[in-house]
């Protein structure tokens, strides 16, 4: 597929050429028409060997509902009183039925005799039947083999001695660019093996109300319901997305389709082989997203990262040494971005294995804290008292004076917010809305005065707390 690079990149004639196109009819040995038919001859190409890769998800969900006519057999006895009226039992009142539903997928590992297809959570995580069709008609019983709605991914197999099924190739996502040429597979509302054609709009797109931790890559390319589930693909025939969702006030395709960069998937894909389900690695750190201010009294306005509000006692990154306020640069030698890049880059570490941090502390650029990943533990195990310190800590602008009626200009500090209930904040008895002022007897006048001696603590640590006009002093937690 790479010879066709160049009669891609030719395309961009297209819109000089254009007036030549229209003006005459077009002869076969106009080198206008030479250069269009190439780029259709690429398409076809593309779709070609494609096809065969991507299939057709029908799926069979089984839901309940509850009867109005609780647990008669007929309903007429409903209206007649000739049946039992006490429907107290709620049991009796649930009835099931089928829900049928279809998406795509595309055929992304072969072991044996076994085909792996890759498709969303949304699509096939909640089947309890699953039929996998092929381009040539040819339909096989599939089978869950993992799936997770975190970040909206499912693997699905099915059984077949047929070595000529092909396998796609996968492609690498974090290549892709904003412009680049790209064919989405599927079946949109149902009419299966279609092909649609635009370009990379955007990447890196964040949308926290499908996913925190994948991005996201923009097109223009036809995308709508049904094709959840298939692949995006580059001028090489690569996969390099697995289209996800739609921004559409109509339901329908307005040119603004979403997929998951390839890259955020590859190691889920092994992860389901191995284990039914996705691995996430975990260091233990509360990030949170700050603001310009935050950063310039942080000092590190001119640096990108995530900042490390909290870390939870003998965690991954406690041992290590990463320390509440440290500000995230990069990972294994990989800058960081963003927070969500930051969560997504841990996230997709394996558990056992360790990465090399790099911090802003105090004003200093710190690159030797390593830290062992551990395997992500479920939501309910994670405990606020081993949250430490159990709260955030934010800047007393003049502003904030105003709100908390702070007249005395003399104070200084910063405010706590965000205190954890059961957390060691919480058991000093540290509220929303205090002023410390100093760490362990040492005073501080602001956030990175106050985040260098928390850094600074050994074992032991107390506040000095300002309010209505006082100051007080909390007892002692030890850690």
């Amino acid at each position: 597929m790479r010879k066709l690079t160049k009669v891609i990149a030719a395309a961009s004639m297209l819109l000089l050429l254009s007036a030549s196109l229209f003006a005459d009819p077009p002869k076969k040995t106009d080198t206008s028409l030479s250069v269009v038919e190439a780029l259709q001859n690429s398409f076809r190409s593309i779709s070609n060997t494609m096809l065969p890769a991507v299939v057709e998800v029908d799926v069979t969900e089984t839901k309940t509902y509850t009867s109005p006519f609780g647990g008669m057999t007929n309903p007429f006895e409903f209206f007649f009183g000739n049946g039992n009226s006490d429907d107290s039992n709620n049991k009796n009142n649930q009835r099931e039925y089928e829900s049928k539903g279809l998406g795509s997928g595309v055929i992304v590992r072969k072991t044996g005799d076994t085909f792996y297809v890759l498709t969303n959570n949304h699509v096939a995580g909640s089947a309890t039947k699953i039929s996998i069709k092929l381009n040539d008609g040819r339909e096989f019983e599939g089978k869950l083999v993992g799936t997770d709605s975190r970040i909206d991914v499912a693997l699905v197999s099915f059984e077949s001695k047929d070595s000529t099924i092909p396998v796609a190739k996968l492609g690498d996502s974090d290549k892709v660019q904003p412009g680049d040429i790209c064919l989405a597979f599927g079946a949109p509302l149902g009419y299966s093996q279609s092909v649609t054609q635009g370009i990379v709009s955007a990447v890196g797109r964040n949308e926290s109300q499908m996913s925190s931790i994948s991005d996201y890559i923009q097109t223009d390319a036809a995308i709508n319901q049904g094709n959840s589930g298939g692949p995006l693909v580059n001028i090489y025939g690569e996969v390099i997305g697995i289209n996800t969702w739609i921004a559409s006030s109509s339901g329908g395709s307005v040119g603004l389709g979403f997929a998951i960069p390839i890259n955020n998937l590859k190691s889920a894909i092994d992860s389901f082989i191995k284990k039914g389900k996705v691995v996430y690695g975990w260091v233990g750190v509360s990030l949170v997203d700050i603001t310009n201010e935050y950063k310039e009294e942080l000092g590190v306005a001119e640096s990108e990262g995530a900042f490390a509000a909290e870390v939870f006692s003998n965690s991954p990154a406690f041992k290590g040494g990463i320390k509440p306020g440290d500000f995230i640069i990069e990972v294994n030698g990989k800058k960081v971005k963003s927070t969500n890049q930051l969560v997504r880059d841990i996230g997709s570490l394996e558990a056992g294995t360790t990465a090399k941090f790099t911090v802003i502390r105090g004003g200093k650029k710190l690159s030797d804290i390593t830290v062992k990943i551990e395997e992500r533990a479920n939501e309910s195990d994670i405990s606020n008292s081993k949250m430490w310190p159990g709260f955030i800590a934010t800047p007393l602008t003049d502003k904030a004076r105003e709100q908390l009626k702070i007249d005395d200009k003399k104070v200084k500090g910063v405010i706590v917010t965000n205190v954890e209930e059961k957390s060691p904040a919480a058991s000093l008895r540290i509220q929303n809305g205090d002023i410390i002022t100093a760490v362990n007897g040492k005073k501080v006048n602001n956030i990175s005065e106050f985040y260098s001696e928390l850094a600074a603590a050994q074992k032991t640590v107390n506040f000095d707390i300002y309010s209505n006009g006082g100051t007080i002093t909390t007892g002692t937690y030890r850690f």
